[in-house]
């Protein structure tokens, strides 16, 4: 089996890193807050945000990317998680996001979503990325536009998930590169 090692990518407020053991309590509190993860599946028990977690964390080995845990430099909080996703049967190469509702409206989101699409097109070398979005998610929806992602349309979600409708939106590598060259500010 390959281990692959996470990076540490940093913004300006932002740590990403790999989940660690000392985050499950922040990551359990923010499975279950029903607000939070009204588009991300429903609120989960504490057993289920465990294993959401080890999930996560093993994608590491498994796929050799995953997702990140977000840390709030200036606090040193966990906040969310986000990053490069791929489970099997998933409708493409993700990068998703989902942060604690009191970190909502900051930014956070399209800070670490960007910082995300740079490690994919750069280091992964993906042709494309996605974001799979429930159509009622409209603050989702505008993270993805000011990523520079259009809509694609809807897409299959793989079971459990597969009553669950979503939309993909999503763009090329060579529109990430195009409109990082040409606008880099225009991405917080």
């Amino acid at each position: 089996m390959t281990v692959t090692l996470a990076p540490i990518l940093e913004t300006e407020r932002l740590i990403l890193r790999a989940p660690a053991p000392e985050d499950f309590e922040a990551w359990a509190e923010f499975a279950a807050d029903e607000v939070t993860m009204r588009h991300l599946g429903g609120p989960q028990a504490r057993s289920v945000a465990w294993r959401g977690i080890c999930t996560v964390t093993g994608a590491w080995s498994i796929r050799g990317f995953s997702m990140f845990s977000v840390i709030e430099k200036a606090s040193g909080r966990w906040i969310g998680r986000l990053g490069p996703w791929q489970p099997e049967d998933w409708p493409g190469r993700e990068v998703g996001w989902g942060l604690a509702r009191e970190t909502w409206g900051k930014g956070y989101a399209t800070e670490g979503a960007a910082a995300c699409m740079d490690y994919v097109f750069d280091v992964l070398g993906w042709p494309d990325v996605i974001h799979t979005i429930e159509p009622a998610n409209t603050a989702s929806q505008a993270v993805a536009k000011r990523l520079g992602s259009t809509l694609w349309g809807p897409s299959a979600m793989p079971a459990p998930y597969q009553d669950t409708f979503v939309e993909s939106w999503g763009q090329t590598r060579e529109q990430w590169l195009a409109r990082r060259q040409g606008n880099r500010t225009a991405i917080p």
